[in-house]
């Protein structure tokens, strides 16, 4: 079934009429960044200048119409450099464009197969290394010029070349280097009035524009921009080479070039989502982007352009400029092919050196601190640091290659590293404490350690792992029943306790009867069911004599007296210590909890956390009211900006869960019900009512299915605008923008126990990542 194209609408085209100065604007910020940077990038590749030219304006104009991320700006990148310079020093230039030409048929023979979210299985830390070891072989090469030399095959090569390039300095090349590098930097840091107004000159034009004002007014003697005539500009042949090694360059300008654009729609959509609240375009269609990207590739190539991507730098301006359309992309790469037609003149004043010096500077700023600090936090560095120094030495396929495999290396590392200890508490119970999966490459060690134990001890085992082979199984059954045999006791904890039955046959049966007690999920002990327990006991004998009885103690009095009793019992002589820090140190939570006062979230059950790990702030619905707006309960906003500005979290979750009497609430909802305390506040999940009838917003999913009911649909959609929300609150858009803070939806299904994470850049709630060792919500 085809959808039929709809006809556009006069408020449509007024629509359009009303965007178009903001489009327009965007578009003339985005190509003064453009030109510059499109001739230093076809410089470091060795292609002839005006290749960059061809692709900036074949990127603006075909993958802007074509591609599915409409705020996306598409050109020659950074990212493709050192590819596309081995592929002109192997094949020659002419052979590189065909291999472009391919490349793209290949991206489009991908988007066919629907296979962009695939290319986001690449690991993070990999596509950044990746980025990182381009940028210091960038970097490496461009340094040569920027001295007045010429860069070497290699970045080996060029690091050992650098003494002798210091010793042969060429004074007018370097000054003029060390002149746009001064701009660049200080551009965006000129202060007062005049400095803001010139302030919206991007940094790159007017770095290059002053070093070329300089060296010409000087007139100073050194190479410079030389764009030959159109009529001499060379076409693609067909490809002439080993054909694996035809076969190798083709693949790696798709994988390298399609995985760069897709990570860059899904940066430009979290930026447009964390900057606009509202009017914002469609998120992107990654396999559509991936058909534009290689739409582009063709008609570059087959043009004698560079290769395509989309750009970060470039895209961050169109949005940062406040375009609003694909108009905006469009509009720029008209403007570059106008310059190309009409400005060869003033390009051919540009000095190599500036451009070198632009190229390094942008080579430089690819290896990210921010990366840096989330693949630390990740703990990903060997992946990171391998990957980098695999790129430098080999090659990006290579580097890549590398990457791929230290961390498929460093996953089955992790899945196959468990720690078993063993210690006797005071009591005289032996507590064995294993940590990780419990795999065959764990027994010989789970065997040693239960052998330490007396046979007529009493034990505990902690099984603090999410997976349990049949290996490990056997082993551990086997111990407890010999154990059992020989007059001890064992209690089993954790997440796999449930194979494993109670030592205690009234506990078995009390387990199994399921209302007199649960088994323990957490560190808690004999959690009761109080009024489940009390419908279950024996009446009182028919014939028993009417005798008067003292008043009965309040229910909810003995209980609460109950819990206490049992606490102080069970649970604070295991937690005093810690408490008694904290009580000295204070508060330093990592996360700020948001979710609903529903009484069966128990936030410490459902997130594995402790005292001082959480702070948690519980409404009806989980709302953040948005920054004001009518009636608005400040409690909320206070405690989220505590937590940003004082308590200094690293993250904040959003957490909603099934059956929110909340949302079915709004959805039941009808005109002129008298307001209340609670329909006053329920005010605020209005535009979470509007999101899910909006036809601009997909349906959120959940691990891979529709909601089962509109209230559910209502659940999961409120925690996505209640995200949205939170970014309207100026602490958190500050670290935001800072990268200091991360946001995280989260939905918990009360009947079936399970936890979903919202999927970055989607409204996808999705399980499977609980199931990685190390993760949780």
């Amino acid at each position: 079934m085809t959808a039929t194209p709809r006809t556009p609408t006069g408020k449509d085209r007024a629509q359009v009429r009303k965007d178009l100065p903001a489009d327009l604007s965007a578009s003339i910020a985005v190509f003064l960044i453009a030109l510059p940077l499109s001739l230093g990038i076809a410089l470091a590749t060795g292609a002839p200048l005006q290749a960059g030219l061809v692709a900036a304006a074949v990127g603006g104009i075909v993958a802007g119409r074509l591609g599915g991320a409409p705020l996306q700006v598409s050109g020659p990148a950074a990212g493709l450099t050192v590819v596309t310079a081995e592929l002109i020093q192997h094949y020659g230039w002419r052979t590189t464009c065909a291999i472009t030409v391919l490349a793209g048929f290949c991206q489009l023979g991908l988007a066919l197969l629907r296979t962009a979210r695939s290319a986001l299985m690449v690991s993070p830390a990999i596509v950044h290394g990746m980025l990182a070891g381009i940028g210091v072989t960038i970097a490496l090469a461009q340094l040569h010029i920027v001295l007045g030399g010429t860069p070497q095959s290699s970045a080996v090569a060029n690091v050992l070349g650098l003494p002798g390039q210091l010793a042969d300095l060429h004074p007018v090349a370097l000054g003029v280097s060390v002149l746009t590098l001064v701009v660049l930097l200080g551009w965006p840091r000129l202060p007062g009035k005049t400095g803001s107004a010139l302030r919206k000159v991007p940094a790159a034009l007017a770095a290059v524009a002053t070093a070329t004002a300089f060296a010409a007014l000087a007139g100073l003697s050194l190479p410079r921009v030389d764009l030959p005539s159109w009529r001499s500009h060379a076409l693609p042949e067909l490809p002439e080479g080993p054909v694996l090694g035809l076969i190798a360059a083709v693949l790696t300008i798709t994988l390298v070039g399609s995985v760069e654009s897709l990570l860059s729609a899904v940066a430009t959509d979290k930026l447009i989502a964390s900057e606009r609240g509202t009017k914002r375009p469609p998120r992107a269609d990654l396999n559509r982007e991936l058909r534009g990207q290689g739409a582009a590739n063709i008609v570059s190539g087959a043009l004698g352009g560079l290769p395509i991507t989309g750009v970060a730098v470039r895209s961050v301006a169109n949005v940062k400029a406040g375009a609003v359309s694909r108009k905006s992309s469009m509009m720029h790469g008209f403007w570059v092919l106008l310059a190309a037609g009409l400005l060869v003149p003033v390009l051919d004043l540009i000095p190599l050196a500036a451009l070198a010096a632009l190229v390094m500077a942008v080579g430089v700023q690819m290896v990210s601190i921010t990366h840096l600090r989330s693949v630390t936090r990740h703990r990903e560095i060997p992946v990171y640091g391998t990957t980098i120094v695999a790129v430098v030495l080999g090659g990006v396929l290579e580097g890549v290659a590398i990457g791929i495999a230290v961390a498929v290396a460093l996953a089955l590392h992790r899945l196959a590293r468990t720690r078993i200890t063993v210690e006797q508490l005071d009591d005289g119970v032996h507590r064995v404490w294993a940590r990780g999966q419990l795999t065959f490459l764990a027994v010989p060690r789970l065997s040693r350690v239960l052998n330490q134990i007396p046979h007529e001890g009493r034990a505990v085992i902690e099984l603090d792992g999410s997976f349990m082979d049949h290996a490990a199984y056997e082993t551990l059954r086997d111990w407890q029943d010999s154990h059992l045999a020989h007059g001890g006791s064992v209690e089993v904890t954790g997440r796999r306790a449930d194979a494993f039955p109670p030592s205690d046959p009234a506990r078995r049966g009390t387990q199994r009867g399921g209302h007199q007690c649960c088994r323990p999920w957490t560190p808690w002990q004999n959690h009761c069911d109080h009024r489940a327990a009390g419908a279950l006991a024996d009446p009182p004998a028919a014939a028993a004599p009417a005798t008067p009885a003292p008043a009965p103690r309040r229910r909810g009095a003995g209980q609460l007296a109950s819990g206490i009793s049992a606490f102080q019992r069970d649970t604070a002589p295991r937690v005093r210590d810690e408490l008694a820090r904290l009580a000295r140190e204070g508060q330093r939570p990592s996360q700020l909890f948001l979710t609903c006062a529903d009484s069966r979230l128990v936030t410490s059950m459902i997130t594995a956390s402790g005292p001082g790990d959480l702070f948690t702030v519980r409404n009806v619905g989980n709302l953040v009211p948005l920054p004001g707006a009518e009636s608005t309960d400040d409690s909320v906003a206070a405690a989220i900006e505590y937590a940003v500005d004082v308590l200094q979290v690293d993250s904040i979750t959003v957490c909603g869960h099934s059956g929110c009497g909340a949302m079915q609430a709004l959805l039941n909802s009808a005109p002129g019900t008298p307001m209340t305390p609670l329909r006053r506040w329920l005010r605020h999940g209005l535009p979470s009512l509007e999101r899910m009838a909006s036809r601009h917003h997909a349906w959120a999913r959940i691990s891979g299915r529709l909601p089962a009911d509109a209230v559910e649909q209502l659940c999961l959609t409120n925690v996505v605008q209640q995200l949205e929300h939170l970014r309207a609150h100026e602490s958190v858009a500050r670290r935001l923008a800072e990268g200091t803070l991360e946001l995280h939806g989260m939905y918990f299904h009360v009947g079936e126990a399970q936890a979903y994470l919202l999927s970055e850049g989607e409204d996808f709630f999705d399980c499977r990542v609980f199931d990685t060792v190390g993760q949780n919500a």
